[in-house]
C-alpha cells in the first residue's frame, strides 16, 4: 500500500472520501496493521492505536482508524478537502504517510502525541518543544 518515498515519508495511493467526523479516519484493521509495521518500535507491548500522520497535497493530519471505512479509503473532513485539489469524490489520490519519526514530531508540535508513561509537560521548563 506504501512505499518508501524519502527519509521522513513513504507514498501510497488511497480513495480520499470526504467524511462528516471532525477527524481522518481509515478502516480500523488497515490502520492497526501499517501502525504496527511504520511506527512500533518492536520494543515490547505498545499501542497500535497511535493516530498516524498523513499529507495530502501541503496538508498534514492524524487518522485514525474506524471500522466504518472501506478499505483503502482515507475519509477527511470537508473541511480540510476545501483546500485541496480533490473533485468528484471518493479519487484516488497519491498521499504521503509520516515515517515514525517525522509523525512524532508532527504531532509534538501540533500537541497532538505524548511519549508513553510522559503525564504532563515538566513544570520547570518555561518553553516546552523549544528547540526539539
Amino acid at each position: 500500500m506504501f512505499e518508501v518515498f524519502s527519509r521522513s515519508y513513504y507514498l501510497g495511493r488511497l480513495y480520499v472520501t470526504p467524511t462528516d467526523s471532525d477527524r481522518a479516519l481509515m478502516h480500523s484493521e488497515q490502520h492497526e496493521r501499517i501502525n504496527e509495521q511504520v511506527y512500533a518500535s518492536g520494543d515490547g507491548l505498545e499501542p497500535l492505536d497511535t493516530p498516524l500522520v498523513m499529507k495530502l497535497e501541503s496538508q498534514h493530519f492524524p487518522v485514525h482508524g474506524d471500522e466504518s471505512v472501506p478499505a483503502n479509503t482515507l475519509a477527511v473532513p470537508e473541511s480540510l478537502l476545501e483546500g485541496t485539489d480533490v473533485r468528484n469524490p471518493p479519487s484516488l489520490r497519491e498521499v504521503f504517510l509520516a515515517r515514525r519519526d517525522r509523525a512524532r514530531q508532527l504531532l509534538e508540535f501540533a500537541g497532538g502525541w505524548q511519549p508513553p508513561g510522559v503525564d504532563g509537560v515538566d513544570s520547570d521548563d518555561e518553553f516546552p518543544n523549544v528547540g526539539t
